[in-house]
């Protein structure tokens, strides 16, 4: 027997005289009296007590009762672990073991009266030896004998620790994502840092103390915005939306080059909805930011809100009205559903094919086998976006989905021979169906492709959709190589939705002042994008500020001074737009402000996300006032926290994608051929969904001949073809 791994469980005070304070006491383990809770496990072999066999494996242990807990806790010290011993066993053996190396009150490790009789006796002779060395060495002694049962409990530890964790996820109903959250994990990491002992909050502190400190904290973090909005300008953005109980809610953000921050919500559910009231909380918005700061109110698309607009600018003399260019996009691709048949009939053969497969967990199981993992739903920032990247997803995994519905798997189960299964098995055959798809992708992916770069983060949008609107056109006139019966009525949704909501002064001025533009070859000052850089000087610059950008304007025109160095030419297309102006724009510093505030801007309102939770909270219809004010305090804590943290959106986050998604539930979930044995489609799926394909490349497989010749006109000849598609 190794003297060190049990000098742990000899006390560490002067002498030895601790160690060998039962040497004239009976051993209350002796073998005619066995108590030591180790042989409730294993039994001597022929009366030998240093032999012990085990009840579980059956092997036969030497080294005494001592060594065979070992065994039992699968410590592998000195013996090798019991493969069949009970995990409650195992566990229970560790935390003797655990227990019988720490040190008592008073730094000293426990006596060796507190264990069984193989530690006792081997205990009497150690001391003797631990008396005659130093303290230090016999420290080490201790630490290296603690290492291997120490790393063992750390684990079972963390395990009940985070099992803990969970319940507390679960009796208070917390969405499980929010372990994503990187704030828990700081939270975690603090608790551990503080160690044992720690004393949560109380309700109290949670309540009023911490809260309030994170209200200044807040605050203080949009002073600093503030200074960058004095600067550079920022667009307020606001956005409604209905929850759960129907109660219509408005948020209030402000964006600028520095990030956005949110300013507050309101319950506008017993509200009129009248252009004058909109106005009214718009105005009251703007005067709270400060109207000399805000370039542009940006807002939904309806009509009234447009009013609105139209009145805010008539007494905001320097500030544009915008409508959200991604809704607007939005409104594009809905268009292309409800005005196009063979879109409308594609589409609504996708969603049975999906919610068929995500109503049926065996056939969730059965695709992720042929799919290696991936699924059929893309989530994106909008619902109709949603809508035709599903549709991507389902042509990325065509050649699996045929392989499903031809496999064995499926001929035998009995999904197979319900009517759902066979139109659905129908559909997947279909090989005008994936043509057909195709041909919807051709439409829709340049403008997600737009969309995508109106709701990114990484560079404001506002230099850059002017152009990237009309290279989609060109790009969908490519995809149907330039049939102009194919591409002809995409365009005319395109337009109709463009012309009458997104041609605005800030668009056409941007690309103006955009020098990766401006200096191209291509680039054409059209009457209507000079018109748009002059509305701009007129409307946010004084006279005197009009009259010399008008000059400098020239400089930049014709690249003179730092505008015509080699460097300025060669960054042009490399550097952000503003931060191309801050380099090479000192020349001309009225034009440089001026290029600087809508370069800066977003055209769009989606970063007034919807947090239900949050804002049901707030807008509770019972409530007092103080009540009120602290919930009102919470969400304006947690919106700019959330808002701080979020560098990209990720546009395939698929924990923002609900569970009774159009793509995912059917109509009637609980159909007759269910039989219990099949759940609906739940949210812990959906979290495990693994995205069909990257969206940064949005590209169509060219693979299917002449498709691009479909007629895709939306008159209501067209209603013919629909109905055919419909009972093919």
């Amino acid at each position: 027997m190794e003297s060190q791994p049990l000098s742990a469980f000899i006390r560490t005070g002067s002498g030895g005289g601790s160690g060998v304070c039962g040497q004239n006491k009976k051993r209350k383990n002796a073998l005619g009296s066995r108590t030591d809770i180790g042989w409730q496990h294993g039994y001597p072999v022929s009366g030998d007590r240093r032999k012990v066999t085990c009840k579980y494996c059956g092997k036969t242990n030497t080294g005494g009762i001592f060594r065979f807990k070992h065994h039992l806790a699968c410590t592998r010290e000195n013996v090798e672990p019991c493969n069949f011993v009970p995990d409650d066993v195992r566990k229970e053996m560790l935390k003797i073991l655990v227990k019988s190396t720490e040190r008592s009150p008073n730094g000293n490790l426990v006596s060796v009266a507190e264990f069984g009789e193989e530690e006792r006796e081997i205990g009497l002779v150690l001391s003797q030896r631990l008396a005659r060395s130093s303290l230090e060495n016999q420290l080490v002694a201790t630490e290296s004998t603690q290492s291997p049962i120490s790393q063992l409990s750390k684990e079972d530890l963390r395990e009940e620790a985070s099992r803990q964790i969970a319940r507390f996820f679960y009796t208070s109903a917390i969405p499980l994502n929010c372990v994503k959250n990187p704030e828990f994990e700081k939270m975690c990491l603090m608790i551990a840092k503080h160690g044992p002992g720690f004393k949560p909050p109380t309700f109290h502190e949670v309540r009023e103390k911490f809260l309030k400190q994170e209200v200044e904290e807040t605050k203080n973090l949009i002073e600093e915005h503030k200074l960058d909005w004095k600067i550079k300008g920022c667009s307020i953005m606001s956005n409604g939306w209905t929850d759960k109980k129907r109660r219509s809610i408005v948020n209030f953000l402000v964006n600028s080059p520095k990030g956005t921050v949110f300013l507050s919500s309101r319950d506008v559910s017993d509200v009129s909805k009248t252009a004058e009231k909109i106005f009214e909380m718009l105005d009251e918005i703007v005067e709270q930011v400060g109207e000399e700061n805000v370039v542009q109110v940006i807002t939904d698309n309806a009509t009234n809100y447009k009013v609105a607009g139209q009145m805010l600018m008539e007494k905001r003399r320097r500030l544009f009205w915008t409508p959200c260019a991604a809704h607007c996009i939005d409104l594009m691709l809905e268009d292309f559903e409800e005005r196009i048949s063979l879109h409308k009939s594609t589409i609504k053969k996708g969603r049975m094919m999906t919610t068929f497969i995500y109503s049926r967990t065996k056939l969730i199981s059965m695709l992720k086998h042929f799919t290696k993992g991936k699924d059929l739903i893309r989530p994106a920032v909008t619902r109709f976006a949603t809508t035709y990247l599903t549709l991507g997803c389902l042509s990325d995994n065509k050649m699996s989905l045929v392989a499903m519905f031809s496999s064995t798997q499926w001929k035998s189960s009995r999904f197979a021979f319900t009517e759902d299964g066979k139109l659905v098995e129908q559909v997947v055959m279909d090989s005008m169906f994936w043509e057909n798809v195709s041909v919807c992708l051709k439409a829709a992916y340049p403008l997600i492709k737009v969309l995508r770069l109106v709701d990114a983060n990484d560079k404001p949008a506002m230099g850059f959709i002017y152009e990237e609107m009309d290279r989609a056109k060109e790009k969908i006139q490519a995809n149907f190589r330039n049939v102009k019966k194919s591409y002809e009525p995409i365009w005319k949704i395109i337009d109709e939705r463009w012309e009458a909501q997104l041609h605005n002064p800030l668009y056409t001025a941007a690309y103006y002042l955009n020098p990766q533009f401006h200096y191209s070859p291509k680039f054409k000052a059209k009457f209507k994008v000079k018109h748009g850089l002059y509305k701009c000087m007129d409307r946010m610059l004084t006279p005197e500020d009009k009259d010399k950008v008008d000059s400098q304007l020239e400089m930049f025109k014709e690249a003179k001074g730092l505008f015509g160095i080699r460097s300025a030419k060669s960054m042009s297309d490399k550097k952000q737009p503003t931060q191309w102006w801050d380099s090479y724009g000192d020349e001309c510093p009225e034009l440089q402000k001026f290029a600087i505030r809508i370069l800066s801007l977003t055209c769009s309102s989606l970063g007034c996300e919807r947090n239900s939770s949050a804002f049901e909270m707030v807008h509770k219809k019972r409530r007092n006032w103080l009540h009120q004010k602290k919930m009102n305090d919470l969400v304006f804590v947690m919106y700019n926290q959330i808002l701080k943290n979020k560098n990209v959106r990720e546009l395939d986050d698929l924990d923002n994608i609900s569970s009774d998604d159009e793509w995912i539930t059917e109509d009637d979930v609980a159909r007759e051929e269910e039989e219990g044995e099949d759940v609906a489609f739940e949210m812990q799926n959906l979290e495990e969904m693994k995205p069909c394909a990257s969206v940064d490349d949005l590209e169509i497989h060219e693979n299917l001949g002449d498709s691009n010749d479909v007629d895709t006109d939306n008159s209501c000849e067209n209603e013919a073809m629909e109905d055919q598609n419909e009972t093919d």
